[in-house]
């Protein structure tokens, strides 16, 4: 047998398809999302806005929210680059690549528990911000945040569960990497 990690025989690839890297990119890419759009496009909210001390209508409150959510966005991209190390690695030892619906299903679900996580523990628990911040009123929308977080878990776990297992290749002494498609 050969050292080269690309190499491994298709009987020695364990049958189940990789499932974390989905899951991470799922909430790394969910994160950036909810960075990107709300707290830079929109500006509804910054990670701070909620506590009373770091107001989004000073520039000493935007300086401060602006550096927390920098804080923000790079644990998310870790989220990303653990989930393509992860993904590349397996790749690399010569698994097989998840289906396109699991893959998929599990990033939506990754991205649904991020919203669920977040909203939960940011939103209601620490009350540090709310998804509409610049309103009177923010529990409205707070509870549309959860509900697309339950709806985007609901979906990807769905889609995750329809998902054909994928085939090992059939002919000894293929690699799992070399498989026809």
């Amino acid at each position: 047998m050969s050292t080269d990690p690309v190499a491994v025989p298709a009987a020695d690839v364990a049958a189940a398809p990789p499932r974390a890297p989905a899951i991470l990119l799922g909430l790394g890419l969910g994160g950036f999302v909810d960075g990107i759009v709300l707290h830079q496009i929109l500006q509804w909210h910054h990670m701070l806005t909620s506590t009373g001390d770091h107001p989004m209508t000073t520039v000493a409150g935007l300086e401060t929210n602006t550096l927390v959510d920098g804080f923000f966005h790079v644990a998310t991209w870790l989220l990303v680059a653990a989930g393509t190390t992860l993904a590349v690695r397996a790749w690399q030892q010569g698994r097989l690549a998840p289906p396109w619906r699991l893959h998929v299903g599990l990033m939506l679900a990754g991205w649904g528990a991020f919203n669920l996580v977040e909203g939960l523990i940011d939103h209601q628990l620490l009350g540090i911000h709310h998804v509409r911040d610049d309103l009177g009123g923010p529990l409205g929308w707070d509870l549309a945040f959860l509900a697309s977080g339950v709806l985007l878990l609901a979906a990807g776990a769905a889609l995750a569960r329809s998902a054909r297992p994928p085939e090992p290749a059939a002919r000894a002494g293929e690699t799992a990497a070399t498989a026809p498609d």
